[in-house]
């Protein structure tokens, strides 16, 4: 573990914090620090930063209520620069988007971005606006039993792709079974944040049964 006084603050005596979201991975803000904001974001495990327009400690979520909880702090290769890996309540930007980083530069024509976060963000859409000929407008006209249905049988073509040891075959098999879980995520009010949760609880529970295990 990287010792606090092994970090490299500029001459100002601030280090620059790029603040990731642990769930979609997206850049939410880049901030900064120095060495006392760092020590109350360690101990508090909350992000606190330095305001360069203020000259003070900020922080983050203390008016709003948009805390950013702090899953870990990794620096760079020349010890200069950190990532800061956080689960957030709210917007990390102050105009209330979800990041900083929303105006587009550029895009290639040849490579296109994919995150489930993304997709989810779509299927709201598709949702709300029932655009004509979408499957996935089909799907929510249908309602939930349909979509029940469809999961059901997705959820079949895994198990005999699985079973037929046909690796090509189950990776779109269960492409479409995630594909219609999000459907009912959606349908169903539950968000990536909700699963994601739930399956960090049970990381936790797992790694307290294998000491257990040890101990014993």
């Amino acid at each position: 573990m990287l010792n606090i006084d092994e970090l490299k603050f500029d001459e100002k005596g601030l280090i620059p914090a790029v603040v990731v979201d642990a769930i979609s991975k997206k850049v939410l803000t880049v901030a900064y620090m120095n060495r006392e904001s760092l020590k109350i974001s360690m101990e508090k495990g909350l992000t606190c930063f330095f305001s360069r327009s203020r000259q003070e400690l900020w922080l983050k979520g203390e008016t709003s209520g948009n805390y950013q909880h702090i899953v870990s702090i990794t620096a760079d290769c020349d010890n200069d620069a950190l990532t800061v890996v956080v689960e957030k309540d709210g917007p990390a930007c102050h105009t209330g988007s979800d990041s900083c980083f929303t105006k587009e530069v550029y895009q290639s024509d040849e490579r296109h971005e994919f995150c489930l976060e993304n997709l989810y963000e779509l299927l709201v859409g598709r949702k709300k606006d029932k655009p004509e000929g979408s499957y996935t407008t089909y799907l929510f006209e249908k309602g939930i039993d349909k979509i029940l249905k469809k999961v059901g049988e997705e959820c079949t073509e895994v198990i005999i792709a699985g079973k037929a040891d046909d690796k090509k075959e189950t990776v779109y098999e269960l492409a479409d079974l995630a594909y219609h879980a999000m459907v009912l995520m959606v349908q169903m009010g539950i968000s990536l944040e909700d699963v994601h949760r739930e399956l960090a609880s049970r990381h936790i529970i797992d790694h307290k049964v294998k000491q257990e295990k040890m101990t014993n």
